[in-house]
């Protein structure tokens, strides 16, 4: 299967010379340019016809052309290439002194500063209601220019002879897919409707991917990059990454049009300091973005045009189109034989959007924005022709059928789910989910914690999910395990009873979690790691979830526990052991977030800001040893200014009456009394520098402060760094601190910490974070005051 599945994605690579066939159009009106110079390096390998064609055989990986009145351009070398090239103007002659000097256009940052000004004013989103249609295509194919050579080449080819037919898939379908349909196929349409009242609700019409009977929910739900939101190439904080140049002056639609030419700013070779990445086209009447046309350093590797139209007095998305080559295949001759004969192809990702039937305002009725933002109303293709802006070629159409028999036969289905599991933390097998974060953890009480957890998913009954899990610490030696059964009360929505049986340790103190997505239970990993006071509770729990709204989930739980501490402590002289009776009320607001409901229950497909979440506990003495009220609570938002992106997290809690310390709050230290040198995993509340199971209040408060600093630039790679300065800090107090009968201390002044985090360190996907210690808790000793932190970058803020 293996070698089937390289075979029908890559093929092999070779090295060598190729005979290669070379077209230059002029990219205004697609006539051919004629005597266009080809070269490799400084040898010149010919120039263009009165058909703008030349055959040429060489070994470079890439050519140069150039032509008289138009700007230079650099190609991939492939068997057949279509090279487009733009026409130089006076306007942009008279700039290329500016290149040079490599700054912008003032005339053209001005301009863009009025776009971004006014964004938000020509967004349709400033209208009261609106409502519109796409349909999307999405595909992995060679580049047309190139289709007739390789279907006439693979017709031949050798490497498919009888010999070889004992191979399932080298034998007819390698060549069907190669020659008679795309590599990939992907349909979407889609329905958007907005009010100022109920917000935004999008309906997918249907859709359809080849090789898959169920779509992976979490892909079908993503947005395009400039539907509603700043394109990256004028955003503020994005300025410092290209250079601008206002370089005409055009009429597009009957509307005066400024166009600004840009390219990035880390392009540096000499000779091609005249060479764009792209233009932005801006209405001079609203400073409503027009198009935006972004090219590959090699313009005719990949190319994304955005094109707005305006309606409503508003720029609306029109269309998106993307071409982005992947990679290239090479062929070798028809007997294996002679390699200057090899042929090679580009492989492309191609993507058309097309957005339609606008119309504003809307008759709006709530009934239309129920439910989560995300519905879907169909997932088998049947509706597409209702939708499609033109039909399918006879290519596009064999796809589906080659590609879906392909499917069957791998079992890509199974595959796909497992990775839609993986996005939520789960890996799927058939009728069970398996929890990633179960199955390694570490803490200081039980050291590695090995695990598993398993849940039936709906796939054996939509309406009953039990599970169970089990895990061992390696340092405690003692086992730990849970049971439970989720009874939903409707498919349309997260609606269920949950019944749990369980024996676990946890550590003391944790500020809860519950309704924390798996990426911010990911960032709160290493929280724990240097707490070292657990305690055992075991017990029964009976809960009910209910998602109100899109943005509100409510939850409540009772709850019957004995709660012993794993470490040398007594509550008032009363010995270690209690029972416990309460229960929990947990609030999570989430208004602008955007989810769908999937068969597996609700997924979050883009976490926005602010979140609000809240816990009450109630614990009664008529069936325990206690009567406190436990409210905790964390606000966390961010938003942009001209200065860059502020973020920060607001929390705090409290306890009234009495309780034993598990039940107060530690003050998620991540530091390490015992060591020289503090380094820890990023916490998502945690201080880096505060030393772990330390410090104990029965009421406290915390902010997080992050601001990301609007300077962008690349090391190396093609990842963008930034830093980000951080300010975080705690203070609360124990109102009763004779009451707990261990060793710690209250934390009753002001602790801060500062800290500066390189973003995408050395080009990577890890930020690096270093941070000291200030203010009332610093000590003469720097080490103790400094601390170093690793974060993955995809957690995000």
């Amino acid at each position: 299967m293996k070698k089937g599945l390289l075979l029908l994605f890559f093929l092999m690579y070779f090295l060598g010379y190729s005979q290669s066939k070379i077209k230059i159009v002029d990219d205004a009106n697609q006539k051919p340019v004629s005597n266009a110079k080809v070269s490799c390096g400084n040898k010149i390998l010919g120039y263009t016809d009165n058909q703008g064609i030349l055959e040429f055989t060489a070994s470079c990986t890439s050519v140069d052309i150039e032509a008289a009145s138009y700007q230079p351009e650099t190609a991939s070398v492939e068997s057949s290439m279509e090279i487009s090239l733009y026409k130089k103007t006076s306007k942009t002659t008279s700039i290329e002194t500016v290149v040079i000097e490599d700054k912008s256009d003032p005339r053209a940052l001005e301009i863009l500063k009025k776009v971004n000004k006014l964004f938000r004013e020509n967004s349709p989103k400033s209208l009261g209601s609106y409502s519109f249609k796409s349909y999307e295509k999405i595909s992995l194919d060679i580049d047309e220019d190139s289709l007739s050579q390789f279907q006439e080449y693979f017709n031949d080819l050798a490497i498919f002879k009888k010999k070889r037919e004992k191979d399932s898939l080298n034998n007819i379908n390698a060549r069907k897919i190669f020659s008679n349909s795309k590599l990939f196929l992907w349909e979407r349409a889609q329905e958007f409707l907005y009010s100022k009242k109920y917000g935004e609700k999008i309906n997918i019409l249907d859709n359809r991917i080849s090789g898959l009977k169920q779509p992976i929910y979490e892909m079908i739900a993503l947005q395009q990059s400039n539907r509603d939101i700043v394109p990256e190439q004028i955003k503020q904080e994005n300025r410092g990454l290209y250079r601008f140049f206002l370089s005409d002056t055009i009429e597009l639609d009957g509307r005066k049009t400024f166009v600004i030419r840009f390219r990035e700013v880390n392009y540096k070779k000499t000779d091609r300091k005249r060479k764009y990445n792209g233009a932005i086209y801006v209405d001079t009447e609203t400073y409503g973005v027009k198009k935006i046309e972004n090219f590959s350093r090699n313009k005719n590797e990949g190319i994304i045009t955005s094109t707005w139209v305006f309606y409503n007095n508003k720029w609306f998305l029109a269309h998106e189109k993307t071409k982005l080559k992947m990679g290239k295949m090479a062929m070798d001759d028809k007997e294996g034989l002679n390699r200057k004969e090899k042929k090679s192809f580009g492989t492309y990702a191609f993507l058309t959007s097309r957005y339609f039937d606008f119309e504003s305002p809307i008759l709006e009725n709530p009934k239309d924005f129920k439910g989560y933002t995300f519905s879907v109303k169909s997932i088998d293709g049947h509706n597409l022709d209702q939708y499609r802006t033109d039909p399918l070629t006879a290519r596009e159409k064999n796809t589906y059928k080659t590609i879906d028999s392909l499917g069957r036969k791998y079992k890509i289905d199974s595959k796909a789910q497992i990775l839609s599991g993986l996005l939520n933390g789960q890996i799927r097998v058939r009728s069970i989910d398996f929890a990633v974060d179960e199955i390694v953890n570490f803490n200081s009480y039980e050291g590695f914690r090995l695990g598993m957890k398993a849940k039936v998913n709906e796939n054996f009954n939509p309406y009953f999910s039990p599970d169970y899990y089990f895990a061992y610490g390696v340092k405690d030696g003692r086992w730990k395990y849970g049971m439970g059964l989720d009874i939903k009360t409707t498919l349309d929505k997260n609606s269920f009873f949950r019944l749990e049986l369980y024996d676990d340790v946890t550590a003391s103190g944790e500020f809860y979690r519950r309704l924390w997505n798996f990426k911010m239970r990911m960032m709160n990993f290493g929280n724990n790691i240097n707490n070292d006071k657990y305690f055992r509770f075991e017990g029964v729990s009976l809960s009910y979830l209910n998602d109100v709204t899109n943005g509100l989930t409510l939850a409540l739980a009772v709850r019957r526990n004995i709660e012993e501490a794993q470490f040398d402590y007594q509550f008032r002289n009363s010995g270690s052991s209690y029972k416990n009776f309460n229960t929990l009320f947990t609030l999570k607001y989430s208004p602008n977030s955007t989810n769908i409901m999937t068969p597996q229950g609700k997924s979050l497909i883009d976490q926005k800001y602010p979140e609000l979440y809240f816990n009450y506990e109630q614990s009664y003495k008529m069936m325990g040893d206690f009567n406190y009220s436990r409210f905790d609570a964390l606000f966390v938002h961010n938003f942009k200014t001209p200065i860059g992106t502020t973020g920060f997290r607001l929390y705090g809690g409290i306890v009234l009456g009495e309780a034993p310390i598990w039940k107060n709050f530690t003050m998620n230290g991540l530091a390490s009394p015992g060591k020289d040198f503090n380094f820890n995993l990023t916490s998502f509340l945690g201080f880096a520098t505060l030393e772990g199971g330390k410090y104990y209040n029965d009421r406290f408060v915390a902010y997080y402060f992050t601001h990301k600093l609007p300077v962008y630039f690349k090391s190396f790679g093609h990842n963008v760094s930034s830093f980000d300065f951080v300010l975080r800090g705690t203070i609360g107090d124990m109102k009763h601190p004779e009451y707990h009968q261990f060793k710690f201390k209250k934390l009753d002044h002001l602790y801060q910490e500062v800290g500066l985090e390189w973003n995408n360190f050395l080009s990577s996907y890890f930020n690096l974070g270093l941070f000291y210690r200030v203010g009332y808790y610093a000590t003469p000793n720097f080490k103790q005051n400094f601390a170093i932190q690793f974060k993955l970058k995809f957690l995000e803020f």
